[in-house]
C-alpha cells in the first residue's frame, strides 16, 4: 500500500478531511504574500521560490515525507499527516518530487505536530530540490522539449 503525506493545516485528527483552501499567510513572509497574490517570488539569486499552486481546487499529497514536512513547516508550526486520497488521483507535474492531486485527503494519522525545520534541514531539502530540478531540465533537454 502506498503511503501518502500532506503537510500544512494545523490541528486535524484521524478521519478529518483536508480540502482545498487559500494559501496561508505568515506575517513578514514575502513568499506567502506573493503566493496569496498569485505571483511568483524570486530570491536574491534570481531563483523562483515556491511558485503559485497550479491547481488551487485540489489537495496535494506526496510519498516524500520530507517534502511534506517542508510544506508543514511553511504554515507556522503546521502538522504532518499520513493521508489517503479522496476522489480521483492525478499526478502533478509541478513539483520535483512525486506528488499527486486529489479532491480531498482523509487523515489516517498524525505523523508530526508543530513541524519546524532547522536551517540545515532546509538547506538539505533545497539542495535535493535543486538536483531534482536540474535532472528534470536535463531530461526535457534530452527529449528535445
Amino acid at each position: 500500500m502506498t503511503r501518502y503525506f500532506h503537510g500544512g493545516v494545523v490541528g486535524l485528527k484521524p478521519g478529518d478531511l483536508v480540502t482545498p483552501h487559500q494559501p496561508a499567510i505568515v506575517d513578514d513572509c514575502p513568499i506567502c504574500v506573493a503566493r496569496a497574490k498569485g505571483d511568483t517570488y524570486t530570491d536574491e539569486h534570481g531563483r523562483i521560490v515556491d511558485p503559485p499552486t497550479g491547481r488551487p481546487d485540489r489537495v496535494y499529497i506526496t510519498t516524500d515525507r520530507e517534502y511534506a514536512r517542508f510544506y508543514a513547516s511553511k504554515v507556522w508550526l503546521g502538522d504532518l499527516y499520513v493521508v489517503e486520497p479522496v476522489g480521483e488521483l492525478q499526478e502533478s507535474t509541478e513539483d520535483p518530487f512525486p506528488t499527486w492531486t486529489c479532491e480531498a485527503a482523509r487523515v489516517l494519522s498524525v505523523y508530526n505536530r508543530a513541524v519546524r525545520l532547522t536551517p540545515g534541514q532546509r538547506r538539505t531539502l533545497s539542495h535535493r530540490w535543486a538536483r531534482a530540478d536540474m535532472a528534470s531540465a536535463l531530461e526535457a533537454l534530452a527529449a528535445g522539449r
